[in-house]
């Protein structure tokens, strides 16, 4: 019995450990998440009436999904934010958990993901399932409100201090307006002509890849580069 008694007080421990610090940082990133939509919602608003003024077919708008996730059309770009319902952690040679804040205290290595992904508008309108999209951002968010970015362009290297990076109404504005930055910035790349000059009835009939509608080129995550730490 007392052999038994230690194993269930060993899994109790385990379960204040790491399930209710999983559970307590999902609950804070469902918050963040929702703080992250009404920015989102705010900048669109702000940009389509802008816009408007100047070319009323260009459009800047919200949509919400479902709990989990928004998008955000802007022109001919749809950014799809995505908030993922596990906690993660990562391999200790991973950038993030190099810094001293996260290595001093074992709870802070949990995060909650929020993904942002960049489409092409005419690939949700026309429902082409086989287009791409490219992630522009992955934000990693603590219990502590702690938050580290990767991503592309300045999102490469605005959001990286984890030790000092604390999430307000300021911060998720403007990593918002980076990735609506970078998904504009990003030109639409058509297909070389000898990798569409062949085609057949079957991609034709359904508008699929080789028919050319080009492929956005150069977004490159920070993890599959050069990281600071």
């Amino acid at each position: 019995m007392d052999v038994e008694k230690k194993a269930l007080n060993e899994i109790l421990d385990q379960l204040k450990s790491k399930a209710c610090l999983k559970q307590k940082a999902f609950k804070n990133i469902i918050d963040v998440f929702a703080s992250l939509k009404q920015e989102a919602e705010g900048i669109a608003l702000q940009l389509n009436d802008k816009i408007q003024e100047v070319d009323k077919s260009v459009e800047v708008e919200l949509s919400e999904k479902n709990e989990f996730e928004f998008h955000v059309k802007v022109g001919s770009d749809v950014l799809i934010f995505t908030l993922t319902t596990n906690i993660v952690t990562f391999k200790n040679e991973y950038a993030v958990m190099q810094s001293e804040y996260v290595q001093e205290k074992e709870e802070r290595k949990y995060f909650g993901q929020i993904l942002v992904y960049n489409f092409m508008a005419d690939s949700l309108k026309y429902d082409r399932l086989d287009d791409p999209g490219y992630l522009i951002a992955r934000v990693l968010i603590n219990h502590e409100n702690h938050f580290y970015v990767e991503g592309v362009d300045q999102l490469n290297f605005l959001f990286s201090d984890i030790t000092n990076n604390i999430i307000s109404k300021e911060w998720l504005r403007l990593v918002i307006e980076k990735c609506i930055s970078a998904a504009i910035d990003m030109d639409l790349i058509g297909a070389n002509y000898p990798d569409i000059k062949i085609t057949t009835l079957k991609q034709k009939m359904k508008d699929e890849k080789p028919m050319g509608e080009g492929q956005k080129l150069g977004f490159q995550m920070k993890s599959m580069g050069q990281i600071k730490g």
